[in-house]
């Protein structure tokens, strides 16, 4: 059906919808069999809505073989378990006081779902789903059994292209525009829930712009209560056009009825770049950021929600080269005004690489322009955690203690050359625990003034006028960000 005729049917359902809750509203007995046909009308579009896409969304199961494990005389090594489950806790519980011994090593199988986006044998799904398979096979709903390959895989969005080879076109799914995602709008979710293929489950969109859920690097995800399970990872959300809205990935792990969906604009775009590239390549400034929260913006002068805050400028990335530095405020990217890190990171990931991208950023309370070359997006970095007793108690009067940085919790922390103080304790109902410092942290300013020593910095804190906000900024993981601590009362 083309894409006025799927239009015309979600018009058609929406308005027989009305149009019985009016006659059952009346309550006459003559209006009783209209309302009744009208009912009969809008369960048949559903019927139709569902026919015509099921026919694109497949079965997706995946085995991982296991990997040799060493020895008794080395070390049992424990494979991963990815995905859905794929041996049981008792495996694990084994492998974790046994050291493994207990069962020999075997095959493990997970399910999923996906949607063929393109007649060659393009499948869209999600990572998670074939991120750890040795072998996957493509079940159609016509029963037709194929070997995939995976084309690529975009960890950080939880999306993957697969493609299996197929004689003739294959059906496929018509994809729809999520940016025109109404709350309460009425959504069909299709997939293989527990391996039961070809499920339907209807529901309404709950909420579109979910954020920091923790669920991927870059979130955007339409909430829904149309009912998702295991084994739905992949498979299609879908409007009442019958058009593609989202890629079904995640669950509420403490409620029912909240599934989560990405849409499928984002969706779109990755698989065009998985299909053409083999990987997703983003845009990258080289910084670390956060939100402007009141006590930051009155530190820095500026308006809450007004931009975002760079914590650090890496070395040697394109902000450093561009001339950024810590404690600028970015407030527009290439000509969008920036409120959030959600909203920066998305517009940086997906501009192009060594491309001039003018940032217009306030420092010191100026306004100014910087035009940056974006690099290439690097692999994430990480950092141990430190150990050891604190050496000297700090700042009482704002709930931490810090100590001098040591050799062998610079060697921990990763930290080469740089300078500061390390934070050795938190008092957890202390004002820098509810201002999210954590022991580990290092402290390389305080109130805008570089921190070399910690008779230094408790010298600083105790010279501060009682009442006083402490701001840090704070390395912990590779990042900085700014942190304000109040004092007790």
């Amino acid at each position: 059906m083309n894409s006025q005729g799927s239009r015309q049917r979600g018009t058609r359902i929406w308005h027989s919808f009305v149009l019985v809750v009016s006659l059952l509203g009346l309550a006459a007995p003559g209006h009783a069999q209209n309302a009744h046909s009208l009912l009969q009308s809008i369960q048949n579009e559903f019927v139709q809505v569902a026919e015509s896409v099921k026919p694109s969304v497949v079965n997706i199961s995946t085995t991982q073989r296991p990997k040799p494990r060493e020895g008794r005389e080395g070390q049992p090594q424990r494979p991963q378990m990815p995905g859905l489950p794929r041996g049981g806790p008792w495996d694990e519980f084994f492998e974790r006081f046994f050291g493994g011994e207990q069962q020999p090593p075997r095959e493990r199988h997970s399910l999923g779902s996906g949607v063929i986006v393109d007649k060659r044998g393009y499948i869209l799904t999600n990572n998670h789903v074939v991120e750890q398979a040795d072998e996957i096979e493509v079940r159609l709903g016509d029963k037709r059994k194929f070997k995939a390959t995976v084309v690529g895989r975009d960890p950080k969005t939880d999306l993957a292209v697969i493609k299996v080879d197929a004689q003739g076109d294959l059906p496929t799914a018509k994809l729809g525009d999520s940016s025109k995602l109404r709350q309460a709008e009425w959504v069909m979710a299709i997939g293989n829930p527990f391996g039961l293929d070809q499920t339907v489950t209807v529901g309404v969109v709950s909420a579109v712009g979910r954020t920091g859920m923790g669920i991927t690097m870059y979130e955007d995800f339409i909430q829904t209560d149309a009912s998702i399970n295991p084994g739905n990872s992949g498979g299609p959300l879908i409007n009442l056009n019958g058009e593609v809205v989202g890629i079904n990935t995640a669950i509420s792990a403490t409620g029912h009825g909240i599934g989560f969906a990405i849409p499928v604009n984002m969706a779109r775009e990755i698989s065009d770049r998985l299909i053409a590239q083999g990987k997703v390549v983003r845009g990258w400034l080289g910084i670390g950021i956060q939100d402007l929260s009141e006590d930051l913006a009155s530190q820095f002068g500026v308006p809450p929600d007004s931009g975002v805050l760079v914590g650090n400028v890496m070395k040697d990335s394109p902000a450093e080269k561009a001339g950024m530095k810590t404690g600028d405020i970015i407030q527009e990217f290439k000509g969008v005004k920036i409120t959030n890190v959600r909203q920066l990171q998305g517009e940086v990931a997906k501009s192009p690489v060594n491309q001039p991208a003018p940032v217009k950023i306030v420092r010191d309370k100026q306004p100014m322009t910087l035009t940056i070359v974006l690099g290439e997006q690097p692999a994430d970095l990480s950092a141990a955690a430190p150990s050891g007793p604190p050496t000297e108690a700090a700042a009482e009067r704002y709930g931490f203690s810090v100590q001098d940085l040591t050799p062998e919790i610079r060697s921990q922390l990763n930290l080469g050359n740089e300078a500061g103080v390390v934070v050795s304790s938190v008092d957890e109902s202390g004002p820098a625990a509810k201002a999210g410092l954590q022991p580990g942290d290092l402290i390389t300013e305080a109130n805008r003034k570089p921190v070399q020593s910690a008779a230094d910095f408790v010298q600083m804190a105790r010279q501060l006028r009682r009442g006083t906000n402490l701001l840090l900024l704070v390395l912990r993981e590779g990042n900085s960000r700014f942190v304000v601590v109040s004092p007790k009362p």
